[in-house]
């Protein structure tokens, strides 16, 4: 193999990091004095918003909602949207958790009346018991409702409480699909978000029926964007003799579905995915979290890699890319990891500590962290360690 095709292709890359990146490719990829093909090195890559832009099981949640794709009958349902929530009040400073009328929303309102929109499109739409078609039921309130009401409790969760709450509720929904099912739904969820713009928009609930809670809104950010650089990235760390695995806080079988189809051009061996797991029983996922798995998200991804990549090669990652707070601490908890690669969103928190870290030593040899900034108009890298972010005109560094 030419030298040129082991090296990293610099467009889209910020000058240092790529500088960096193809470092690291020489220090440590089979070029290197000291590789040994029996102890090959590794990288960990986060994958929403860090191998592709936004983030796979959320733009699902909405597709699902949408095309009202489930297999459990309402008191399934109503099961499922309880599993793990915690029987206390939303959190009052959190922000959209008021109606449109400026009213606190009440969580038991809000599973009621999705409690009573699951019922009746369970009882009238095609898909599920009835005879309605979805284009009629979409003219329903009772379907808008479902549909924004729905992705608002996944938001609410989130912000009243931890993240495994509301990460661990979205695959609950999943709940009846055998993997074959589920995939086939995230990869027309995958082809639907790949054609849509790139923008953000109020998913909003019916003003002709409010419901208990009122008339609610919430913001999405639809559409999917591949990053062309993320996937040059992994084909030089293989071409180098460096494997390459993916940590998610998503199901791992939604994951596999973009990060392993060679169509998508990522090219993972489907045993390199490790992220959240369910229960199965009769070839079906179940409602229920599997017994003794961690919760892949933060520190959990550090147990995860501890757990499965360590106790497998008996070493930590050399590589680590992430973009959140639930990213953060795989970056930096591991001797072993000479690189921990920010995809710049402008956090604050944990991440945002590995951000400033970045932004101090930028263009020091031997940087421990890196920050890659991107421009969320177009889903793709700009070459610069600043981002653009989605609505403003001017790149930052920094939070």
């Amino acid at each position: 193999m030419n030298p040129a095709a082991l090296a990293l292709d610099p467009a889209g890359w910020s000058p240092r990091n790529w500088q960096a990146l193809n470092q690291l490719l020489a220090t440590v990829g089979h070029r290197s004095a000291g590789y040994q093909p029996d102890r090959q090195p590794y990288a960990v890559f986060d994958w929403d918003n860090t191998c592709i832009m936004n983030d796979t099981e959320e733009t699902l949640l909405l597709y699902q909602a949408e095309n009202l794709l489930f297999k459990m009958t309402p008191p399934e349902f109503a099961r499922a949207l309880r599993q793990g929530v915690p029987t206390v009040a939303l959190h009052p400073a959190c922000t959209n958790l008021t109606n449109l009328a400026g009213l606190a929303v009440s969580l038991e309102d809000l599973l009621a009346d999705l409690d009573e929109a699951y019922q009746w499109l369970h009882a009238h739409y095609q898909g599920l018991a009835g005879s309605m078609p979805l284009a009629q039921v979409r003219d329903t309130g009772h379907y808008q409702n479902f549909r924004a009401k729905l992705y608002y409790l996944y938001g609410a969760l989130c912000d009243s409480f931890p993240m495994e709450v509301g990460y661990k509720w979205i695959i609950y929904l999943y709940q009846g699909f055998s993997t074959a099912a589920l995939q086939a739904m995230v990869q027309a969820s995958i082809e639907h978000n790949l054609a849509e713009p790139l923008r953000q928009e109020i998913v909003q609930s019916s003003d002709a029926s409010p419901g208990r809670t009122g008339v609610l809104a919430a913001t999405h950010f639809f559409g999917l964007r591949i990053h062309a650089e993320m996937q040059a990235l992994m084909h030089s760390l293989r071409a180098n003799g460096i494997d390459v695995y993916v940590s998610t806080a998503s199901l791992d079988d939604v994951v596999r579905v973009f990060a392993c189809q060679p169509r998508y051009g990522y090219n993972l061996p489907v045993d390199n995915v490790l992220g959240l797991q369910l229960e199965m029983r009769d070839g079906c996922y179940t409602g229920t979290y599997k017994a003794g798995w961690h919760f892949n998200w933060g520190p959990g991804k550090t147990i995860g890699i501890q757990n499965v990549f360590v106790a497998r090669k008996g070493y930590g990652p050399m590589l680590v890319c992430g973009d959140s707070d639930g990213d953060a601490w795989m970056m930096r908890d591991f001797s072993d990891t000479h690189i921990g690669l920010a995809i710049n969103r402008l956090h604050t928190g944990a991440i945002g500590e590995n951000c400033q870290k970045a932004a101090a030593s930028l263009g020091q040899p031997q940087a421990r962290f890196l920050l890659q900034g991107r421009d969320e108009h177009t889903g793709a890298f700009n070459a610069d360690e600043k981002t653009l972010k989605y609505g403003h005109t001017e790149s930052r560094l920094l939070a």
